[in-house]
């Protein structure tokens, strides 16, 4: 049988490779840390930190529109993930479990919608918000999170159902349960790590997101975080000091959710990628 173990230049070259890439992901979250606890006017010094402080945590919190901030994208966001993981999860049962007129085409337009960029969509969906006179007010965000974020998760999880038996469905109805009662009581529970997965994807599509954000919002007290970022430096500002200690405290609540959901994420990624 043939030796399959690594050589020793070989297990250098991995560990060495392994060790560069981790740096190169590691460096730039450790650097936005590292600058938020410089005063502002050590915030391009080279020196890790000379003189640590608070005061740009202070700042952000005490003298900024910080925390309304943080209130309206708590809002969008738990709102938009609560309905994008219903959305998705009834979605993507429907079109494993049942076959109808028109199932096809509908997949292949969760598919279409995923093709098109951020910048082709603003012009449109500002018109549309517009018209409805949704513009300022957080509805237009969350359905626009929706629209983005819900076509992959159905994807992702009609792959998912697509590994639950059938019979699990067809034991529901033989207790006498309708399609509603088989997918909430039965599938749901067998199906948490593909929703885990659709959570923090979604979770994630609308606490990062900035285009749609500033686009549609108006006024600091209107503003969510990712947006927010933008009043600390801008053509009239450069408060970098502010930004990245604002920058930090945006990533938290995402490390928590990701730290709840990570768990899952590989069973349900790896489950939502296969094909029955």
């Amino acid at each position: 049988m043939r030796d399959q173990r690594r050589g020793p230049l070989a297990s250098v070259g991995l560990h060495t490779t392994l060790v560069i890439a981790s740096a190169v992901a590691v460096f730039p979250p450790l650097w936005l840390v590292v600058t938020s606890f410089k005063p502002k006017t050590e915030a391009f010094s080279t020196d890790v930190v000379k003189n640590p402080t608070l005061r740009n945590y202070q700042h952000v919190l005490n003298d900024t529109e910080f925390l309304t901030w943080f209130g309206n994208s708590l809002f969008v966001v738990v709102i938009t993930t609560v309905l994008g993981v219903f959305v998705a999860a009834t979605t993507g049962y429907a079109v494993s479990r049942f076959r109808f007129p028109g199932m096809r085409p509908l997949m292949w337009l969760l598919l279409i919608t995923q093709m098109f960029p951020v910048a082709i969509l603003i012009v449109p969906l500002y018109n549309i918000m517009s018209t409805l006179g949704w513009l300022n007010q957080p509805i237009s965000l969350i359905v626009t999170y929706l629209t983005v974020a819900v076509p992959f998760c159905a994807w992702m999880m009609k792959g998912f159902f697509d590994t639950i038996p059938v019979e699990i469905d067809e034991s529901g109805r033989v207790d006498g349960l309708n399609p509603f009662g088989t997918f909430w009581r039965l599938v749901v529970p067998l199906a948490k790590p593909g929703l885990a997965v659709t959570a923090f994807y979604t979770f994630i599509t609308a606490w990062a997101e900035v285009a749609y954000a500033s686009a549609f919002m108006t006024g600091e007290d209107n503003l969510t975080l990712a947006a927010g970022l933008q009043t600390f430096v801008n053509q009239y500002t450069s408060d970098w000091g502010s930004m990245t200690a604002a920058a930090v405290m945006i990533a938290i609540p995402a490390a928590l959710v990701f730290s709840w959901a990570q768990r899952h994420l590989v069973a349900g990624l790896t489950a939502g990628a296969t094909k029955s």
